[in-house]
């Protein structure tokens, strides 16, 4: 981590120390998971007692924004408020992208001697899920070649670009799920996969393959290199049973589609 991005962390932890509020500092984003830059915000989670965190959801405030903080060229702080209460519901029940936000993440500052603790069990692949979400992963692969198929019979440029992108996403997603990796949101999908230690040869080159250029043959190609790599599991009840349940029924029991969950 360089000097100027250390020296913002530092202001940080002295403005938080001053509020009795606050019981932790933590460092995520692109620092904490090594891939920084030069001018890369500063990203924190100010973790405060549940009743200034109450306040706070009622009041809808539960970002800071905080340039003065950051003493470098477009240098800012962005920090979002949370309480040991939704560290626990995360270590509990949270999505992989909510899991993953505290990966690899630096405590500066806390009052709190157990929070290094609930931070790994907060960003620990959540194994009880695992097998569920490879068969719907398989699943959406499966559903996605038709898809595609149907873009190129109706001649349809934005069934093919979704199908492009959302084929990518749960053929890579499929390769974390197997290697226990959780998924980092769409902006460092790529570069996590690409760390993946088992998938198929040229996986990313034939993702990117694919979203240069839908169609059904780069669709097809992708799609069977990702389910050919291993003898995968299959829903039990066929995949398209499985892609509705997923993708079109989500909303009956207030569970997050399987993209984002």
């Amino acid at each position: 981590m360089l000097e100027h991005h250390q020296r913002a962390i530092a202001r940080v932890v002295e403005k938080m120390q001053a509020d009795p509020d606050c019981q932790a500092v933590i460092v995520g984003g692109s620092l904490a998971h090594g891939l920084g830059r030069p001018d890369s915000d500063v990203d924190v989670m100010l973790v405060l007692s549940e009743e200034a965190y109450s306040r706070r959801q009622e009041t809808g405030e539960l970002a800071m924004y905080a340039p003065e903080l950051a003493d470098y060229p477009n240098g800012y702080v962005d920090g979002k408020f949370i309480s040991r209460s939704f560290l626990e519901a995360a270590a509990d029940h949270g999505s992989e992208p909510a899991r993953f936000a505290f990966a690899d993440a630096v405590i500066p500052w806390t009052r709190d001697p157990d929070l290094p603790d609930l931070l790994r069990r907060v960003a620990t692949y959540p194994e009880a899920e695992r097998a569920g979400k490879m068969q719907g992963f398989v699943a959406q692969l499966q559903a996605l070649m038709w898809y595609m198929g149907e873009a190129e019979k109706w001649d349809n440029p934005y069934l093919r670009n979704w199908v492009a992108v959302r084929a990518v996403l749960m053929g890579y997603r499929l390769i974390l799920a197997y290697n226990r990796m959780l998924f980092p949101y769409h902006k460092w999908l790529t570069t996590f996969v690409k760390r993946a230690p088992e998938q198929p040869d040229d996986l990313v080159a034939l993702g990117e393959a694919l979203l240069a250029h839908p169609s059904r043959e780069t669709c097809n190609t992708f799609c069977e290199a990702v389910l050919k790599f291993r003898e995968w599991e299959m829903p039990p009840k066929g995949w398209p049973t499985r892609f509705m349940q997923d993708s079109e029924l989500t909303w009956l029991d207030g569970k997050p589609p399987l993209e984002d969950a």
